[in-house]
C-alpha cells in the first residue's frame, strides 16, 4: 500500500498540444463523486459471447475491490451496479457489457458509461489498455508479467482442475487491470486541467490502496473445484449408433508436401498420424470405409466465385468470404476468408479431396477444430499443445494421444473426427449460405434431425412402390425425377425415359448431385419423416448423410431381371432391347455400387404382399433406432 501523502500520478503525457483535447463537461460531472464510480472488468472462457462465459468479473466501487467468481452469489456483483451512477471499462462498450447483460438478466448497467477505449483516443492514445498503460508509463502489473487473456483463460482452466493458486492469480491480473483503469482515467481528466480532481476521485493516494492482500486472504475461495463439462463423450452420444461409429478426421494443409494431421476416431478411440499426398489419403480412407470424413478445410467457394485465384472476374462482385465465415465471425470466433491469398491453396486442396471421396459415396464434411473447441469448452492449440490434449482427454476421448502428446495437427484431427460424430448423431448446426455448402459446428441444443429414407435400386425392382408404401405410412414423398421433369419441361423436350436419363446425367455433369438432392428436398418443406425415391449415384448418399446424419437410412431394392422385365411390360423382343439400353445408360451405372452402400436391402423376389410386409418390417427396425 503506498503513503497516501505521495503524489504517485502518472507524469502528463507529452502528446503534442493539439492532441490534448478538452473532455466534455459531462464526463466531468459524472466522475465527481468518486464513490459513485464503479470500476469494472470481466475475464471470460473466450471472446465469444455466442459460445463463452465469464469467468470473474472484478469491480472497484468507493475504493474498494471486489470479485464475482462463476458459482457465487451475484447479488453483491448486482447490487454495486444498481448503486453505481457511472460505470468505467476499457472496451466494456463491445466486451464487458455485453457480456454481463448475456449473463445476468437482471443486471442494472449505470446510465453514464464512461469507456476509457475511446476517451483515450480523444486525447491522443490508442491500442488496447495495457499498451496505453505503457505510454503512460503506469505499472501496476508487477509479478505478473506475461499474464494477458489468452493466459487469463487457461488460469481458468488450471483453477478448474483444482489449481487454486491459478485462481488468485486471476484475481490478481483482473486487480491490475482495475487499478490500470483508474490511473488511465485520472490521466484522461489531468488532461483537460481540472487539477484538484484527480485527489477529490480518490482521496486515498492512488489506486494502490486498494485492499488486495484483504481480497486474496479473506476470501472464502472453493475448496474442491471441480471442472464442470457441460459436455463428454458418454453425456453427449450415450450407447447410441454415433457412439460406436467410424469417423475420420483430417487436419489438411495446403501442400501435399507438408504432412496433414489424419485421425481415425472409432468410437471414442482415436488413432492418429500424419499423411502427405491425396492419393495415400484417399486410399487409406477407402481401405477404412468410415461412417464419415470430417475435414479442416474449407469445401467450397462462396456463391458466385468461378474459382479460388484473385484473377477470378467474380472476385470484385462475390469477394473472399463464405457466409459460415461471417456467421462465425458475427459470433466472435476468429476465421480466416476461405480465398485469403494464403488460404487459395488449401481451400482448392480440400475441395478436390471432397469431390474424391464423395463419388466414393463417402460423406465429406467441413469441420473447424478451434470452433469446435471453443463450442466444446476446451483450449485450442494456441493455450499449448498439452491443454488441448488434456480437453479432448477430459472429453473422454481414448487412445495413444493421452499419454504421449502427438503434434498439434494430429490433435485438430482428433477435433474434426470428433466434430464428425456430433453430426451423425443429431448434434450439429450448419452454417453457411445458399448456394454454399455448410461448415459444421457442434450443438447440443440442436433441434431433432428429419428422419429421410433414401431409396436406390434397378429399373423396375419396385422402388417406386416401396416409396408410396413408406408415404402411406406417414412419409412425406419426393423424387429425384420430378425435378429432372421440371427441367425437361422448361426445354420443351418429351417426358419419357431417353429424355429423362440424358437431362440426368447433364445435371450430374454441370450442376452436381447436391443441387439435386437440395431440389428434391426442398418439395416437402419441413416435413420431420421423409422418403427420397431415386438415389443413383454415390454422391446422392453421400449428401444425405451430409445434411442428415445418422438419421438418413439408405434403402436398398434388388429384383430378378425375369422380374423387373415382366413389371416393366418388356414382352417383346424389342421391348426387351428397349429395357437393356435403358439399364445400359451412363446415369444407371453406379446402381449396383450403391446397392454395396445401403444401410438396409430388400429382396423384391416374391409376392406383392411378402415385398409389403418386408418394407414395413424394415420400418419398424428404423423406429426403434437400430440402424
Amino acid at each position: 500500500m503506498s503513503n497516501p501523502s505521495v503524489d504517485n500520478r502518472p507524469k502528463r503525457s507529452s502528446l503534442p498540444a493539439t492532441a490534448r483535447l478538452r473532455a466534455d463537461r459531462q464526463l466531468l460531472s459524472a466522475v465527481g463523486d468518486g464513490k459513485s464510480v464503479l470500476f469494472l472488468d470481466i475475464e471470460t472462457t473466450g471472446l465469444s459471447r455466442y459460445y463463452d462465459e465469464i469467468t470473474i468479473v472484478g469491480y472497484m466501487l468507493d475504493g474498494r475491490y471486489d470479485v464475482y467468481i462463476r458459482g457465487d452469489d451475484p447479488q453483491p456483483l448486482l447490487a454495486a451496479l444498481s448503486s453505481a451512477d457511472t460505470l468505467v471499462t476499457f472496451n466494456g462498450t463491445l466486451f464487458d457489457v455485453p457480456f454481463l447483460l448475456q449473463t445476468f438478466d437482471d443486471a442494472a448497467i449505470p446510465a453514464t458509461h464512461i469507456d476509457l477505449r475511446y476517451a483515450t483516443r480523444r486525447i491522443g492514445l490508442s491500442g488496447g489498455q495495457k499498451l496505453v498503460e505503457e505510454e503512460l508509463g503506469i505499472n501496476v502489473r508487477t509479478g505478473l508479467e506475461g499474464i494477458d487473456g489468452a493466459e487469463a483463460v487457461l488460469l481458468w482452466h488450471r483453477f478448474l482442475r483444482g489449481d487454486i493458486d491459478a485462481l488468485k492469480l486471476l484475481v490478481r491480473y483482473n486487480l491490475a487491470d482495475i487499478q490500470g483503469m483508474c490511473r488511465i482515467l485520472d490521466h484522461v481528466v489531468d488532461q483537460v486541467e481540472h487539477q484538484d480532481f484527480w485527489i477529490r476521485v480518490f482521496p486515498f493516494g492512488g489506486t494502490d490502496h486498494f485492499a488486495l492482500l484483504e481480497v486474496l486472504n479473506d476470501r472464502a475461495w472453493p475448496d474442491q473445484p471441480v471442472l464442470d463439462r457441460a459436455a463428454s463423450f458418454d453425456l453427449v452420444f450415450g450407447d447410441r449408433p454415433a457412439s460406436q461409429s467410424l469417423v475420420v478426421g483430417v487436419d489438411l494443409t495446403g501442400s501435399e508436401q507438408k504432412p496433414s494431421g489424419f485421425c481415425m476416431l472409432q468410437g471414442r478411440k482415436a488413432t492418429t498420424n500424419l499423411i502427405g499426398s491425396d492419393d495415400e489419403m484417399v486410399e487409406r480412407i477407402l481401405a477404412i470405409k468410415p461412417d464419415l470424413v470430417s475435414i479442416d478445410s474449407p469445401l467450397c467457394l462462396p456463391k458466385g466465385r468461378l474459382h479460388v485465384g484473385d484473377d477470378d472476374p467474380s472476385r470484385a462482385q462475390f469477394g473472399i468470404m463464405r457466409e459460415s465465415e461471417r456467421t462465425l465471425k458475427r459470433r466472435g470466433i476468429n476465421v480466416y476468408p476461405c480465398l485469403l491469398p494464403s488460404m487459395q491453396k488449401l481451400t482448392e486442396r480440400g475441395i478436390r479431396l471432397a469431390n474424391r471421396l464423395r463419388k466414393a459415396g463417402i460423406p465429406v464434411i467441413e469441420s473447424y477444430p478451434g470452433a469446435a473447441q471453443d463450442i466444446m469448452g476446451i483450449p485450442r492449440k494456441g493455450a499449448g499443445v498439452q491443454w488441448l490434449q488434456r480437453g479432448l482427454a477430459e472429453f473422454g476421448i481414448e487412445g495413444d494421444f493421452v499419454e504421449q502428446i502427438p503434434s498439434h495437427d494430429e490433435l485438430d484431427a482428433i477435433t474434426s473426427a470428433l466434430v464428425g460424430t456430433f453430426l451423425l448423431d443429431g448434434k450439429f448446426e450448419a452454417l453457411g449460405g445458399e448456394g454454399e455448402s455448410a461448415l459444421i459446428v457442434p450443438d447440443l441444443s440442436a433441434p431433432d434431425t428429419p428422419l429421410v429414407i433414401g431409396l436406390s435400386g434397378r429399373i423396375a425392382a419396385g422402388k417406386t412402390t416401396a416409396a408410396h408404401w413408406i408415404e402411406n405410412r406417414g412419409f412425406a414423398y419426393t423424387r429425384f425425377s420430378l425435378v429432372i421433369d421440371d427441367e425437361i419441361k422448361a426445354q420443351g423436350l418429351p417426358l419419357d425415359r431417353p429424355t429423362r436419363q440424358q437431362v440426368g446425367i447433364e445435371i450430374h455433369q454441370q450442376r452436381g448431385q447436391a443441387w439435386l438432392c437440395e431440389q428434391a428436398l426442398s418439395r416437402v418443406g419441413a416435413a420431420t419423416r421423409i422418403v427420397i425415391d431415386g438415389l443413383r449415384w454415390p454422391e446422392d448418399r453421400a449428401y444425405l448423410i451430409e445434411r442428415f446424419g445418422n438419421r438418413f437410412v439408405h434403402l436398398h431394392i434388388t429384383a430378378p431381371v425375369d422380374a423387373r422385365l415382366k413389371r416393366s411390360g418388356a414382352h417383346s423382343h424389342d421391348d426387351r432391347v428397349r429395357f437393356e439400353t435403358a439399364e445400359a445408360q451412363p446415369v444407371e451405372a453406379m446402381i449396383d455400387t450403391l446397392g454395396q452402400l445401403a444401410s438396409y436391402v430388400i429382396d423384391n423376389d416374391a409376392t406383392l404382399a411378402h415385398f409389403a410386409s418386408e418394407v414395413d418390417r424394415f420400418l419398424e427396425v428404423v423406429d426403434v433406432g437400430v440402424l
